[in-house]
């Protein structure tokens, strides 16, 4: 599925990975490495939109013109604290990055989040910020997070999230339009206590094995 600024990621290996990442019996270290490669691939999709530019280089036989990125540098910014899980993913593949730290958490009763910890790169508004969540519910947290980066003066914003809801799609959209999501599902909805289904259960429980 694609629209405008959403990309649901239909790859067989997303696929694949994702139905062993969703599987309650998938050992913690596993879990760990399976979110690191989907990133990985979902990271590929977000960034096929950076411009690039030609380059003379030499290879070992002759000159060529060769392609490097041009433009604005990135900024990785993760949730904390699962959206940490996701880091190693995209630093494999952008390892000139900056990276920048969102601690939200959860209010179990109203569904609000709560801000904690913030620390981004000075220049965050030079950069092509990628916004790091594993799990897209109702939004709250994820638009919160939007709007700290945009109040320090991030203009170029991309989410990368494992699965989706399409409450939590709306709610981002509707607050910033602006905003690219790309995901590797869009599941089914929330149940009554906001949790994502069919869902994985809860993401930080799952990669650092505190449940």
């Amino acid at each position: 599925m694609s629209t405008a600024s959403v990309i649901e990621v239909d790859h067989p290996l997303v696929r694949h990975k994702l139905g062993l990442l969703r599987d309650v019996t998938t050992p913690t270290q596993m879990f760990r490495q399976l979110v690191n490669e989907l990133t990985l691939l979902l990271t590929y999709e977000a960034t096929k939109t950076l411009t690039d530019e030609a380059v003379e280089i030499e290879t070992p036989l002759e000159r060529m013109a060769a392609r490097r990125i041009s433009g604005k540098k990135v900024a990785v910014c993760p949730i904390l604290r699962a959206g940490v899980g996701m880091l190693d993913g995209v630093l494999s593949l952008i390892p000139g990055a900056r990276v920048g730290f969102i601690g939200l958490y959860r209010d179990e009763e109203t569904l609000q989040p709560i801000e904690y910890y913030v620390k981004l790169p000075n220049d965050i508004a030079d950069r092509d910020v990628l916004l790091l969540d594993p799990m897209l519910a109702t939004g709250n947290s994820t638009a919160a997070a939007v709007v700290t980066v945009k109040e320090a003066g991030a203009t170029s914003i991309r989410l990368i999230a494992l699965i989706a809801t399409p409450e939590g799609i709306t709610r981002i959209h509707a607050e910033h339009p602006d905003v690219a999501i790309v995901v590797a599902s869009i599941d089914r909805g929330l149940n009554e206590k906001g949790y994502i289904v069919p869902g994985l259960g809860d993401a930080g429980d799952r990669l650092y094995g505190t449940k």
